[in-house]
């Protein structure tokens, strides 16, 4: 993170960037940013190691095989399936990175993991020309690649392993790299190393799919320091993790899938967290993921979940849906008060913070004067932002004049002052019927 960010108690920054807070209106006491953005990482067979990788909802379906060295429909790929079922984008990262590379006498493997041992070279001649050689990768029994040459030398690395240039080639029938490793167990360290990676990335939602209670608050702690200190708007997703704070979802549901983790529900929560519109909601939203999760909870008990901040699934009839789209926040001040337990109303805040802030960041800082004429600049600029944000539906009752910006306590600063009403999609019909 280049630019500042955050929120601010007094205009006393260092950094050059936007500084942005949001507060409960008191009661009687340019373009907007894109959706669809989850950061997640994984205990993998396979994949690069030591890096954050894109992945898009097209390469997934496509490249699933070269990414994560199992077919899209592999039953390993199921949390994967869940996740892409809202997202467009994935910055994906592989948790246990100091596995051993599988290898044999003419080829290595270009990643470390378990996966690696199920490649095998074939070597056979040439039926037109017996002094070349066809040399061909396999993943179990896909091929993946055959190249035709007279020696080692010529052969180039593919997507699954890179070639010994030195071997001497002879036909073989099916030669396994073996060696392959996943690594000791993942702890927290492998954790925070992911979320030291991805501080530098912008996404809506961060997931993670763990049982550890220490693990689920370092994700939710995580967030709530790129939100205050920074203003990287995004929310935690995780698993029986009261975190009384609103940018941390707090999933209730086990799965009871043989050979999954229990929180692996949070793969289709963290998705509809990060793909939900802002003018959308996923209350009653119905489930549609591969895992089976208990739902089967009394009405007394849902409404102990909403009490506590927690995001559940429940039994409706043949369907499994979202009781309601609400964060861990329980707490409830003059600040922050229950609206902000509503996660519709966390996206547009997020929303408009993004938005600002990249429209500051890069059309007004440094370039732009602060006199009158940049702050008109600027204003229009934000009311554009708010108009956009009216005319989809996800606030109401907006006026230009809602919007001031104006000098701040240094000729280097603006101030912008703003207010605005969300809208919220139907939660409660209450209905009196007179009955003649």
């Amino acid at each position: 993170m280049a630019l500042g960010g955050g929120t601010f108690t007094t205009q006393n920054k260092k950094l050059p960037g936007a500084y942005i807070n949001f507060v409960s209106a008191k009661n009687a006491s340019a373009t907007l940013s894109d959706r669809g953005i989850a950061a997640m990482a994984f205990t993998l067979d396979w994949g690069v190691d030591d890096k954050v990788f894109e992945v898009t909802a097209d390469d997934f379906k496509k490249n699933s095989l070269k990414l994560f060295g199992y077919d899209y429909s592999h039953d390993k790929m199921k949390g994967l399936r869940d996740l892409f079922l809202n997202i467009r984008t994935l910055y994906a990262y592989k948790l246990n990175s100091a596995g051993a590379i599988a290898s044999n006498d003419f080829a290595t493997a270009l990643c470390s993991g378990i996966r690696g041992n199920a490649l095998k070279i074939v070597i056979q001649k040439n039926v037109d020309d017996t002094t070349l050689y066809d040399v061909s990768t396999y993943l179990d029994t896909v091929k993946i690649e055959t190249q035709t040459v007279k020696t080692a030398s010529e052969l180039k690395a593919n997507d699954f392993v890179e070639f010994k240039k030195e071997a001497t080639l002879a036909v073989t029938a099916a030669k396994p790299l073996t060696g392959g490793t996943n690594g000791s167990e993942v702890t927290s360290a492998n954790h925070q190393s992911f979320l030291n990676k991805i501080e530098s990335y912008s996404c809506n939602a961060i997931g993670v799919v763990s049982e550890d209670v220490a693990i689920n608050k370092l994700y939710s702690e995580f967030v709530k320091r790129l939100r205050n200190d920074y203003g990287i708007k995004c929310q935690s997703v995780t698993w029986h993790n009261a975190a009384d704070f609103e940018g941390n979802i707090n999933v209730k549901n086990e799965t009871t899938d043989d050979g999954f983790n229990k929180a692996a529900i949070c793969y289709w929560v963290t998705g509809i967290i990060a793909g939900c519109e802002v003018n959308k909601s996923n209350t009653n939203k119905l489930y549609n993921g591969e895992f089976l999760p208990k739902v089967d909870f009394t009405q007394a008990e849902l409404e102990t979940c909403i009490d506590q901040g927690e995001f559940v699934l429940h039994q409706v009839s043949s369907d499994v849906r979202v009781l309601l789209d609400i964060n861990s926040l329980v707490s409830l001040t003059d600040e922050l008060g229950e609206v902000f337990q509503d996660n519709q109303t966390i996206r547009v805040n997020d929303t408009i913070a993004n938005s600002v802030a990249i429209l500051f960041n890069t059309k007004y800082l440094g370039v732009v004067p602060n006199d009158q004429s940049g702050r008109i600049s600027l204003w229009s600029d934000i009311v554009k932002i708010f108009n956009d944000l009216a005319t989809i539906r996800a606030i109401e009752n907006f006026a230009a004049d809602d919007i001031s910006v104006d000098q701040g306590n240094s000729k280097k600063s603006v101030v912008v002052n703003s207010g605005y009403n969300v809208i919220n999609a139907f939660n409660k019909l209450y209905m009196t019927t007179t009955v003649a």
